[in-house]
């Protein structure tokens, strides 16, 4: 009888260990990327009344089976479904991250400074610091970092990923190197044939970032011979500062002088148009290289600016030398309406010049790279998340906060984790994983468990009233 008592209470321990796992499992429905874990039982040990005895077959008599009873019930284990994804919820946050699993269960790396964890919640945050942290414990996200050098990631030893740093603060600026003239040039425009001629306005950049303003007028060619074409000049008048002065001199011989070594032999190029049906034909200087004659070269590289500080003249800007296209312009008829138009970059957009960016965003793809965005266009590679993976997930050891920590089971962390899409997988930003609890599971769990707990009550109840008739045999 005290044996059943015994047996029993180790009943209504068990079992209360399996009801505090499904209350925490209940308790944690709602919590990002949690993990339910089960609970398994196991026979405590028994004692042997009288052991096993075999046959005797001369004797015809049969073995004997031992005689044992049980002593109770163990809590085996506790197993946590880790690799049971949850379901996706959507927030439109882009640093919140979800990690979508292929073949093989994969956890973000976060450290407190002195410990690396692992966790599989992506809810993040940019600190006072410019580091990429977790939202609910401050620990910094860890990933690779972007060699100076290549400008790609280098796959080293994880570290804290510092994505607004004073460094990616700004993006560099870059020189104009290119330009495209299009549109109609219309000879009976009345601006043609006026003192300034058809005005056109070209916007370019330095290697600084500085943007000035290059101004050329268009003027038809006097008589020009049927040989040559419609023939039409375009003349660089001035560069102008971001503060409206010019850059080519004080007065307008300095001007002329200066425009002379930039465009041109005079300042100015001859543009030639097929008289018959109005398309280009040529450009005169032509560009080194260009065998089309196409494109007109605007010589900048070495030009001063002295004008931009008085007190040096010899202050130089970094411009560099524009190639100027002309193919896509024409000469025909448009109600006397000229539309051409110089604007900086090819047709493709290239070598536009750029200012000095400042950033306005960031965002995270699917590998886990992070970007930068910046006001002047440009998009550039901070970082990229690294992930971990172990042998034995089910391994690693919950610690709270959402992390877990490697065991002896679970496999050692190398220091340098892995990319994401290394085996399919992906991380998908603006978008959490949510608790793999199902509570209808949870509930009949609870059902079973409050049965088994309240029949191991009545064992004792039982024992209790079978020792209480034999106490009362005295009587």
């Amino acid at each position: 009888m005290m044996r059943s008592m015994y047996s029993a209470v180790a009943g209504l321990k068990s079992h209360q260990t399996r009801m505090d796992v499904i209350g925490n499992n209940i308790a944690n429905v709602n919590t990002e990327a949690f993990k339910a874990s089960s609970v398994r039982f196991s026979e405590l040990m028994y004692q042997t009344l009288s052991n096993a005895s075999g046959g005797n077959g001369a004797a015809g008599t049969g073995g004997v089976n031992a005689k044992q009873v049980g002593l109770g019930v163990n809590t085996a284990s506790t197993t946590i479904n880790i690799t049971g994804a949850g379901s996706s919820e959507t927030t439109g946050n882009p640093f919140d991250l979800k990690l979508s699993d292929s073949q093989t269960t994969n956890f973000f790396i976060v450290s407190d400074g002195t410990n690396r964890f692992f966790t599989r919640a992506g809810s993040f945050y940019v600190d006072g610091n410019g580091f990429l942290c977790m939202t609910s414990t401050g620990y910094t996200v860890q990933g690779w970092q972007v060699d100076p050098t290549t400008g790609e990631i280098r796959k080293d030893t994880v570290s804290p990923l510092q994505v607004m740093s004073p460094a990616n603060q700004t993006s560099s600026s870059e020189a104009t190197t290119k330009a495209c003239v299009s549109g109609v040039l219309d000879k009976e425009d009345a601006n043609l044939n006026s003192d300034g001629g058809y005005v056109m306005s070209l916007g370019i950049y330095d290697d600084l970032g500085y943007a000035y303003n290059a101004k050329f007028s268009v003027k038809p060619v006097a008589q020009p011979t049927a040989a040559n074409g419609t023939q039409f000049t375009v003349t660089l008048t001035d560069i102008l500062d971001s503060e409206g002065k010019s850059i080519l001199g004080a007065d307008a011989n300095a001007i002329e002088t200066k425009a002379k070594t930039i465009w041109g032999t005079n300042g100015a190029v001859t543009v030639t148009y097929d008289s018959n049906n109005g398309s280009f034909v040529s450009v005169d200087p032509v560009a080194d290289g260009d065998t089309e004659k196409k494109t007109t070269t605007l010589k900048l590289e070495g030009l001063t600016t002295g004008y931009k500080n008085p007190a040096d003249a010899n202050t130089v800007s970094n411009f560099k030398n524009i190639t100027v296209d002309f193919s896509l312009s024409m000469n025909k008829s448009n109600n006397g309406k000229s539309t051409l138009k110089i604007e900086k970059g090819d047709s493709l957009g290239d070598g536009t010049g750029k200012k000095l960016g400042a950033m306005t965003g960031l965002s995270v793809d699917q590998e886990g790279k992070i970007y930068g965005s910046y006001d002047n266009g440009n998009t550039e590679l901070l970082g990229q998340i690294a992930v971990a993976q172990f042998a034995n997930a089910s391994g690693l050891e919950k610690v709270g906060n959402n992390c877990y920590q490697t065991t002896l089971n679970s496999g050692e962390f190398d220091g340098i984790g892995v990319e994401v899409n290394a085996d399919g997988s992906t991380i998908n930003s603006g978008e959490l994983e949510m608790s793999n609890v199902d509570l209808s599971g949870q509930f009949t769990d609870m059902i079973v468990t409050q049965r088994g707990f309240q029949a191991n009550s009545r064992v004792i109840t039982v024992s209790d009233t079978l020792l209480e008739e034999l106490i009362n045999l005295k009587r």
